[in-house]
């Protein structure tokens, strides 16, 4: 479970987000079984994710982050409802490099940076809204940045940490944002600005305890802010046995032939659970015949 916190400034100028996720981070290791720096750059994306789907407006709305950017980690994804509760996965869990200059892992090396950051959001239209940036620096945070600086004309700093220890477990993860709305004073945004110049990294503040809340009204410190909202949010995905017979239906009445002629039955695998659904040769008549 994750603890999520939002806050605004009195003038309603400025709100902030923050996400202890080190829950969430530790059961994405658990489930995917991923090396450290892959447990850094999909925890930091689900991170993102989760507190960007927060700031949906329907709790069925969704929103998918899509990372391509040409490394050894392939294509990572995070998908969050408006909720925040988030799933996610890497085309490539283990991927081992080395440490970057500043002696930490390297994300940037391991997602790479010749690529692309895609934002889908489902907000229940006939159409998903999708914005496509090309990557700044695959560190994950300065792309949900740029991204929102070119897609979506809002300022804002995001930060993302992942701590992982030596056995590859989780010490801690979680992030923060920031938005500055269109009416926020001069004043208000250099108070803003040197809150940021002075505020330690996220993985630093969470390992001296400094809870979610206390982030999200740090960034605002000057503004007379208060809690707005706050939420547990969670790893969640929701598969289904249905679902996943939808997924075989929409293959193809010929393709479900060739299977059920194969005379085997098939497994097939959640990307981001890892839950295994097994359909058998009259499962798959069933489904070719009823859909």
């Amino acid at each position: 479970m994750g603890i999520l916190k939002r806050a605004i400034a009195k003038d309603a100028s400025v709100v902030s987000c923050a996400l202890d996720a080190t829950d969430i981070v530790a059961e994405i290791e658990r489930i995917h079984q991923t090396s450290a720096v892959i447990t850094a750059g999909l925890g930091r994306l689900a991170i993102a994710a989760s507190m960007m789907g927060y700031g949906l407006k329907g709790a069925d709305d969704s929103v998918t982050l899509q990372v391509k950017g040409g490394g050894p980690a392939g294509t990572l994804v995070a998908v969050a409802n408006g909720k925040g509760n988030v799933k996610c996965y890497a085309e490539n869990t283990i991927v081992e490099i080395p440490l970057n200059s500043a002696g930490k892992l390297d994300v940037g090396g391991a997602v790479g940076t010749d690529g692309t950051l895609s934002v889908i959001k489902d907000l229940g239209l006939k159409e998903p809204y999708v914005g496509v940036i090309p990557l700044v620096s695959g560190e994950i945070a300065e792309d949900v940045v740029q991204y929102y600086a070119t897609s979506e004309q809002t300022p804002t700093v995001c930060g993302l940490g992942v701590l992982v220890n030596p056995d590859l477990t989780v010490n801690v993860a979680g992030g923060y944002l920031l938005q500055v709305l269109p009416f926020a004073s001069d004043e208000c945004i250099d108070i803003l600005e040197n809150n940021i110049k002075n505020l330690p990294s996220v993985t630093e503040m969470m390992k001296n305890g400094i809870t979610a809340e206390e982030i999200a009204l740090k960034l605002l410190d000057g503004l007379e802010p208060n809690i707005l909202d706050e939420s547990e949010v969670f790893y969640q995905c929701d598969c289904s046995r249905e679902r996943t017979e939808a997924i075989l239906y929409s293959i193809g009445k010929d393709e479900i032939q060739n299977m059920i002629d194969e005379k085997k039955d098939i497994e097939m695998c959640c990307h981001f659970c890892d839950k295994k659904y097994n359909f058998t040769v009259e499962d798959l008549k069933r489904i070719k015949n009823n859909g």
